[in-house]
């Protein structure tokens, strides 16, 4: 299977397509006050934000985007007036991570992971 596209909820779509156009996604379909879709760099999958009443209290899924120079990344969004939860930090799994929310609560994850992102040390199938 291939995943083709990640949505989250959104009480204001124009509010959160600003939010990701700012974040580095491109907008591809929009359809204004209830969907939108963007393309995430070179890859097929896309990410999506569709309208909703309200949004649940708690935690829901978190979205994971990666980048190439994610310190300079995170100091740009930063400067641009992004306030992070968690600024880059290495983890035990091999990732240099940030995490944001989304205006809707949605967490968002930063990270660089590299080589480790599909071949960790500790991948089951070692031939791939």
């Amino acid at each position: 299977m291939e995943l083709n596209q990640v949505t989250v909820p959104a009480v204001d779509v124009e509010k959160s397509v600003d939010f990701y156009r700012r974040l580095g996604l491109r907008l591809m379909v929009y359809d204004v006050g209830s969907y939108a879709r963007f393309e995430c760099g070179t890859q097929l999958a896309t990410f999506s934000v569709h309208k909703v009443e309200g949004v649940e209290a708690g935690e829901g899924p978190v979205v994971y985007f990666e980048c190439g120079d994610l310190d300079a990344e995170v100091e740009r969004l930063r400067m641009d007036g992004f306030e992070f939860e968690v600024l880059p930090v290495d983890q035990p799994w091999l990732w240099r991570e940030a995490y944001l929310r989304d205006p809707y609560g949605n967490r968002v994850c930063l990270y660089f992971a590299g080589e480790n992102r599909l071949n960790p040390p500790w991948r089951l199938d070692q031939e791939r």
